[in-house]
């Protein structure tokens, strides 16, 4: 054995080896995000040295939804509650009076149409892919490319959009103002005398906060049941968390880093070729502020361009939560995916690149085999989808006669 003073190279030599190997594992983590399985397991139990490690490797450790989002100046109460879905069903709620929410986010259909690109006003198209709202309490921000932040906000651009419900908000107004029944409830909740567009548009915001997903195996799974997930969907959990990194940007209560990214996903030709979704297609952007040249230029939707104007952003899109993603189908900001295993396939083909601008990093082949790619889709399919969400269209009070206000009836 060696004394003190002819050890001390020996030691230096070791405390540089390890200081550059600590500075490679460190680079692997921030550029190859394949991390183990963090999360938390709602057993109230705080797994510090877990939500550290899954915070340096750039996640959010999966979890269950917590309690309901709630804007202070929009608390939840039944009475609002019930207005906002008789608004949500409501067809009165847009131009033509032939369109509700419903429409686009059907309640029998995971809430949201099942067709690639969603439909528009009669004579119009719209241009994407229409999301569901179920848990859409959680997000941080609205539309593929993030350009509402608030619930509210959106559901005002969702009834006053152009190829959307088309409502000039006076006339919207005017229609509630007509209907007795809801000029009472709104007089009951909000305190006026007439029924108002923001007060409406609130109304329906709290009733889609209570859209949230039940009965989730995968919480159940967190919560300590190893039954809940069947072998090949906890299979499919590992992938989920470590070869395929899925996690990376799937992260969460929500399943989303509620980010934006660019993936280079396909063009689908029903939006390419029918006039109508290009006539949307151009009409945005002159309606999101594009360039000239962006305007007669461009053949693809740049996503979070249009609202950060800003050239690295060309071609991101938010990325969605999973959560009842079996009932959401088809995929992808354009629909060009119909089943999940399309969408694995994607993501374990990779882009490389090459022609695609901005194209995330995180898009590289991923080297899974046919098993695990089915064994994704199980967890994905069987793990995170619980029971259906679902509601019926209540019977909708009818417009007052036609006598005028302070007439006798």
């Amino acid at each position: 054995m060696t004394d003190g003073n002819k050890a001390a190279p020996h030691r230096s030599v070791l405390y540089l080896f390890a200081a550059v190997l600590a500075a490679v594992l460190v680079t692997f983590a921030v550029f190859v995000p394949v991390a183990p399985f963090f999360f938390d397991d709602g057993s109230g139990v705080d797994d510090t040295t877990a939500q550290m490690e899954a915070q340096d490797l750039g996640f959010t450790p999966l979890a269950q939804l917590g309690a309901i989002p709630t804007p202070i100046d929009n608390p939840i109460t039944p009475e609002k509650v019930e207005l906002g879905r008789l608004l949500f069903f409501d067809p009165r709620m847009s131009g033509d009076g032939s369109m509700s929410c419903n429409s686009c986010h059907p309640s029998d259909q995971g809430w949201s149409v099942d067709t690639a690109i969603s439909f528009g006003p009669p004579g119009t198209s719209h241009w994407r892919n229409v999301g569901s709202v179920v848990n859409i309490a959680y997000a941080t921000s609205y539309n593929w490319e993030g350009s509402k932040k608030s619930l509210e906000s959106q559901n005002s651009g969702a009834w006053g959009g152009a190829v959307a419900g088309n409502l000039d908000k006076a006339l919207g107004e005017e229609r509630l103002a007509e209907i007795p029944d809801y000029v009472e409830r709104f007089a009951d909740i909000f305190g006026t005398d007439t029924p108002l567009w923001d007060d409406a548009l609130r109304a329906v915001a709290t009733y889609q906060r209570t859209l949230v997903s039940r009965n989730v195996p995968f919480d159940s799974y967190l919560a300590g049941d190893q039954t809940a997930l069947g072998d090949q969907a906890a299979a499919g959990l590992s992938l989920f968390t470590g070869k395929a990194g899925c996690v990376s940007c799937h992260d969460g209560a929500l399943l989303s880093d509620n980010g934006f990214h660019a993936l280079g996903v396909p063009q689908n030709d029903e939006f390419l070729t029918s006039p109508l979704r290009q006539i949307t297609f151009r009409y945005e952007q002159w309606a999101k502020g594009a360039t000239e040249d962006v305007y007669r230029t461009t053949d693809q939707d740049l996503g979070r361009y249009y609202v950060t104007h800003n050239q690295v952003d060309k071609g991101k899109f938010r990325t969605p939560g999973l959560r009842d993603v079996c009932y959401t189908k088809p995929y992808m900001h354009n629909g060009i995916f119909s089943t999940l295993d399309q969408v694995v396939e994607f993501y374990n083909n990779g882009i490389p690149g090459d022609g695609v601008e901005n194209v995330d990093p995180l898009m590289r082949p991923l080297g899974l085999t046919q098993p695990e790619v089915d064994q994704i889709v199980a967890f994905l399919a069987e793990g995170l989808c619980g029971d259906p969400v679902t509601d019926t269209a209540p019977e909708l009070p009818p417009y007052r006669d036609g006598t005028l206000p302070g007439e006798e009836r």
